[in-house]
């Protein structure tokens, strides 16, 4: 037996979950020197030493506490704030007895990032740059026999690697730190303080050139050792990787959300289509469409809109949501995305107002072809279109919701949704479709008319779908469907595959592999020239009963291979593996269709297909990946189906549900079908059944598959989807429930890990990602965006250089400067010697120029200039005088017109509509100049014609500052104020302020006018009409006060001496003001006061005038003896009299001790009433305590009398 390797795998994985997410980081002498790498988990700690490891545990309940109490919470048991913990902690150690103590150590799978510590003021123990990786392997721990640490998303785990010549008895693990070993159902039960640790089964396989083979496997204990028992095993067998789930998640829809179609985005973001019947659909700001456009009744089921929705790599993020619909229903049935995350949508829709961005004329009636093109933010479409004639198309045969069951080519719930769509090396759009119409446009077509009742069409549009390069049916004289295409790599010929009752498919069948119609439905495949103008073959595909071609994809030599679903027995030639009786077929064939190079199938011996298969690939291994659906939704709906029970499980999926009959499956197929690498099955136990409602998902070139799927419909019963990771993860997923009260769409992403290993290179220059052209000395960052290898090694001149090496990293990512003119081919090989290729290279030319380009405008304006026209000249150069072509620049005229893609000639003419501020920019995007691109911005104002403007009504005073105020409209850039003497008629002054102040210099009559300038608006000058002002003498305050100087408990009476005055304001200096003209104020404390008189004038001018007066208060208490209320004059109210009185309390009662009065203040005194009345004739007594300024207080009572 000729093989290049034999591995054996030990598979070992603590279930704990505070192993989840472990990264390692290397040890620079932060650490103990022991330690070679630390990874850090939730509760502890996991240390790799040279022959061996330990792990750290902490007690969580006490570690929980700590951090809650770091963050002011209180520990709810104790309801205590105390600072002070114990922290119980407790570590082991495992050491791999008699092993080579000087391994060869490689990390992999490095992280960008990196840790720095500078622990405590030693320097020694101060550590920076200290790498990150997410994986270590030990070469030789014992000979032949290598230890490789990694972490998934749940556990950590740790592989025994046994080469050739290794001898897995070797492998002697012993425990330390007072641990207690035991086993319990074939797991490993470390038992420590703080519980127990499990380190479950061992998972030991592999795989010969017939079968994978699982090894039994299981732990022995003597004391503190462990060793493994493992039974007869295969020196000559082949390692198998785990697959790994990266996410699933629903969209979140509030609304009933049924998955139709997903495809990868080229950094492993994940789009996912399905319909949507009313609002609720998570749509992000600034969609495309952010609400639900409506619908109509479509058999059993409401109106329906298409939501696309786009997840980050990880699942946790929504990148955008949208709706695409209009009055009627939409439906994607295949999506595919390209390099710049644009999203291509094709599907069906029968609204009269879908959105069309296309200059193809939209044709159609009913059901008609929809291809839709998102920009890469999901916020609009790059170019829209709708194709279609009387009858329906993008419908096979007839709407599900309209009929249900087995109806001619459609055999599954879902068929009547397939098609597929494809980009090709120039991202021109192809479609693989079916049609009812006679008058579907067919253009440079091989065949211009309709066959039978339906043909399949195939259709190829320019990027921008702005243009048909051709469409045409293909079909016999009965029932035929296109449903799935792929392009040869080798030649570029287009291949078809789908369905036919017709024994008249067009194309040469001579030579097939079956040149003739078979049985009651052929599958077909049929080879298209590049063009898409001619046919080279067709064969039919199939046994007697009924077969259909599903899938169709090429390896990277030009062998097409496909997969589909057979009621017959499909050959079985030159495969190793088959299931006798299995209805899912595999087939490769020779490009030119003559033969079968192998064929077989999987599933289980049963009457029909257990599967409606939805994805197809091959790797770059060809290995031969399959997705599908099957169960209780096909058999429910009257399809002919016998469900997922039974279909084989290899390395399946940890952790679901189990498997209840209408699940997903998913397979992989090893190369030249020698053994199944991979099987099993996805979905909730019970209810309805996973299912999708029509449309193709993907797998990516590295074997991941991008699956929609209709998920949890709640409307048929409860049950427990799994989403993944789990909501308390880190990074969990975007909606890990189902908010709806029927179905939503679930994105599945899983790595299946079988694609070996793969590179793409990407540059970048100056931060600006895929940028290639850079001037001449260029530094250049590359990296490889799938990060696949373990090794890489990169050449950054392999043309000149083909056999040299110039760096080898152990991260995915290099830096180079070129030095020197020309074009150079970097290559990049990615090495991981554990995969089924070992190596993939991959390259990318960089373009090092000295050509300069520096581009110039020159504006003009024309006229006349209310026309709003500039001229735009281009006065560009370059540092070589070489000549510019007609794709050289580009111009933005900056008001969202179309932009223009010029020569340097001719002068470009715009007309603005509206006035505003425009940033023209002319670009170079001519790619001989290395500095492309490169601009030259200019700023427009078109401005509104000028209209000076000031304020009108102004008044002011002699010898006091006059502001004036500027409201101009229409712009202006500079100014002239004109001041006039009415009197003489001349210019007094003058101002080029935008808002000056201007003192005149005597009372009389001015006026004022405001020129504006401003060359950039058309009229470039106005002048406002003359403003008259009447300046008025300015006020002057005086006073003088008696008596002088000032007597005892004596009222201050001003004497207003002020001139041009009419209004007054006294601040008399103890806090108290009047306006009075001539007030008298009554001081109630001795003291030195300055007296403060405003004057204003009726144009509000003001003056000042102040005197300093001493006053002396005597504290003095008195009160009146009697008073006669309701008459006028100083007897009409009774008052407390008095000097210098502070703070008072003062009550009157009546003769029945009722209080009719109180105040706290003199100045308040009472009138005679009480509640309103004027109280009767009497004597009334009094209560009256005082406190004086100068702290002395009194108490006085007595009589009034109330005379009326």
């Amino acid at each position: 037996m000729q093989y290049l390797f034999t591995i054996l795998l030990l598979h070992l994985f603590a279930t704990s979950n505070v192993f989840a997410q472990l990264q390692f980081i290397e040890n620079k002498g932060q650490w103990n020197s022991k330690v070679n790498y630390q990874a850090n988990f939730n509760t502890g700690a996991f240390f790799l030493e040279n022959n061996g490891f330990t792990v750290l545990l902490n007690n969580t309940d006490e570690y929980k506490a700590i951090a809650q109490n770091a963050h002011g919470i209180k520990n709810v048991k104790s309801n205590t704030d105390t600072k002070d913990f114990t922290l119980n902690s407790f570590a082991y150690q495992v050491l791999f007895a008699n092993a080579n103590n000087t391994p060869n150590i490689f990390p992999d799978k490095s992280l960008p990032t990196y840790n720095n510590y500078f622990i405590g003021n030693d320097k020694n123990n101060w550590a920076s740059n200290c790498k990150i990786y997410n994986a270590i392997t030990y070469k030789n721990i014992y000979p032949n026999i290598d230890v490789r640490y990694y972490s998934t998303l749940n556990s950590l785990k740790y592989d025994f690697i046994v080469h050739p010549g290794g001898n897995p008895n070797d492998i002697v693990m012993q425990y330390k730190g007072g641990v207690k070993l035991s086993l319990k159902n074939n797991a490993l039960i470390i038992g420590t303080t703080l519980g127990n640790v499990t380190e479950l089964e061992p998972y030991t396989y592999q795989t010969n050139a017939v079968e994978q083979k699982n090894i039994t496997t299981k732990y022995v204990i003597n004391n503190n050792v462990v060793t493994f028992n493992i039974s007869n095993y295969d020196l000559a067998s082949t390692l198998i990787i785990d697959p790994q789930l990266i996410f699933s998640s629903f969209t979140g829809s509030t609304e009933d959300n049924w998955g139709f179609t997903a495809t990868p985005g080229a950094d492993g973001s994940f789009f996912a289509g399905g319909i949507v019947m009313g609002t609720g659909f998570p749509t992000s700001l600034g969609a495309f469409q952010t609400t639900y456009a409506g619908g109509v009744f479509d058999g059993w089921v409401n109106g329906f809109d298409m939501g696309i929705f786009k997840f980050s790599a990880n699942g946790s993020q929504r990148i955008y949501a949208t709706y695409i619909g209009g009055n009627g229903n939409e439906q994607p049935h295949s999506m595919i995305a390209d390099a710049n995350g644009n999203l291509i949508i094709a599907g069906r829709t029968n609204s009269t107002n879908y959105p069309i961005l296309s200059s193809v004329p939209a044709t159609g009636s009913q059901f008609d072809i929809v291809i839709t093109k998102l920009n890469a933010t999901g916020t609009a479409i790059i170019g829209s279109v709708r194709i279609g004639g009387s009858g329906d198309d993008g419908v096979n045969i007839k709407s599900k919701t309209l009929f249900s069951g087995d109806t001619s080519l459609r055999r599954n719930y879902g068929d009547d949704a397939k098609s597929e769509v494809i980009l090709d090396a120039s991202n021109n759009v192809i479609l693989a479709s079916s049609t009812q119409s006679t008058d579907f446009p067919a253009v440079n077509a091989f065949q211009p008319t309709l066959g039978g009742m339906q043909d399949g069409v195939i259709l190829k549009l320019t990027p921008n779908l702005n243009s048909i390069i051709f469409s045409s049916f293909i079909g016999g004289s009965e029932d035929d469907a296109c449903f799935v295409t792929a392009i040869n790599p080798i030649t570029n010929n287009i291949y078809i595959g789908g369905a036919t009752k017709s024994n008249n498919m067009p194309g040469n069948t001579i030579g097939t592999i079956n040149p003739n119609f078979v049985g009651r439905i052929d599958g077909f495949v049929t080879e298209l020239q590049a063009s898409g103008t001619a046919i080279f073959k067709t064969t039919y595909i199939g046994t007697s009963n009924v077969d259909a071609v599903y899938g169709l994809k090429f390896d990277r030599f030009g062998y097409p291979y496909i997969m589909g679903t057979t009621m017959g027995t499909m050959p079985v030639i030159n495969a190793l593996y088959f299931v006798a009786g299995a209805k899912q077929f595999v087939a490769k064939m020779q490009p030119d269709l003559s033969a079968f190079i192998y064929s077989t199938n999987f599933g289980t011996n049963s009457p029909s297909p257990n599967i409606s298969p939805i994805a197809f690939l091959v790797d770059r291994c060809e290995n031969v990946y399959v997705s599908g659906w099957g169960g209780s939704v096909n058999i429910g709906s009257g399809y002919t189906n016998s469900g997922t029970s039974g279909l084989p499980e290899i390395n399946q999926i940890a952790g679901l549900p189990a498997a209840d009959g209408s699940d997903f499956y998913f397979f992989v197929l090893r190369k030249n079908a020698d053994a199944q690498l991979f099987g099993s099955h996805f979905g909730q136990n019970g209810a309805a059944g996973e299912h999708v409602d029509g449309g193709t998902s993907r797998f990516d070139a590295n074997g991941i598959i991008y699956q929609a799927i209709c998920a949890n419909c709640l409307g048929f019963g409860p049950a427990a989807f799994p989403t993944f990771p789990p909501s308390s993860s880190p990074t969990p997923p975007w909606s890990s429930i189902n908010p709806s009260p029927n179905c939503n769409l679930a994105a599945i992403k899983i790595d299946m890990n079988f694609a070996g290993v793969a590179t793409t290179i990407q540059s970048s220059i100056a931060g600006i990602q895929n940028d290639t052209l850079g001037c001449v000395p260029t530094l250049i960052q590359f990296r490889d965006t799938l990060q696949k290898g373990v090794k890489y090694f990169w050449n950054f001149n392999s043309v000149a250089f083909p056999n040299a090496t110039d760096l080898t990293t152990t991260v995915a990512n290099a830096a180079h400067t070129f030095l020197a003119v020309g074009i150079y081919k970097v290559r990049l090989i990615a090495e991981d010697s554990l995969t089924c290729n070992i190596r993939d290279t991959s390259y990318i030319t960089i373009n090092i120029s000295d050509r300069l380009a520096t581009p110039k405008i020159i504006v003009k304006r024309n006229l006349p200039c209310n026309l709003k026209q500039y001229e735009f000249s281009n006065a560009s150069f370059n540092t070589h005088a070489e000549a510019f072509n007609a794709q050289s620049f580009v111009w933005d005229y900056g008001d969202g017109s179309p932009k223009d893609t010029t020569n340097i000639t001719p002068i470009r003419m715009h007309t603005y509509t509206g006035i505003g501020t425009y940033f023209v920019t002319l670009t170079v995007i001519d790619n001989r100049f290395c500095n492309s691109p490169i601009s030259d911005t200019v700023k427009i104002i078109i401005k509104p014609d000028l209209l000076a403007k000031t304020q009108q009504e102004i008044t002011g005073c002699s010898q006091t500052a006059v502001a004036f105020k500027n409201i101009t409209q229409g712009g202006g850039l500079s100014w002239k104020w004109e001041f006039w003497n009415v009197t003489t008629n001349t210019i007094a002054a003058t101002s080029t302020l935008f808002e000056p102040t201007f003192i005149f210099p005597a009372d009389g009559d001015y006026k004022y006018r405001l020129i504006a300038f401003d060359s950039t608006t058309c009229n470039k000058t106005d002048t406002t009409q003359f403003y008259f002002i009447s300046i008025i003498k300015a006020p002057r305050a005086l006073f003088d006060y008696t008596p002088k100087p000032s007597l005892p408990n004596t009222p201050t009476n001003f004497i207003n001496l002020s001139s041009f005055a009419d209004k007054y304001l006294w601040n008399f200096g103890d806090g108290n003001s009047s306006t009075l003209f001539e007030p008298t104020h009554e001081y109630n404390k001795t003291g030195t006061y300055k007296v403060v008189l405003f004057a204003f004038n009726k144009s509000s001018c003001a003056d000042t005038f102040s005197l300093v007066l001493d006053v002396i208060i005597n504290p003095l208490l008195d009160v009146p003896n009697a008073f006669t209320p309701g008459k006028f004059g100083a007897n009409g109210i009774v008052y407390v009299r008095g000097f210098g009185i502070e703070k008072m309390k003062w009550r009157i009662f009546n003769r029945w001790g009722e209080i009719v009065f109180e105040s706290t203040n003199k100045n308040n005194g009472w009138n005679g009433f009480y509640k309103g009345k004027l109280q009767p004739t009497d004597v009334y007594t009094y209560t009256l305590d005082a406190e004086f300024v100068d702290g002395q207080t009194a108490q006085k009572t007595g009589d009034i009398t109330l005379l009326r």
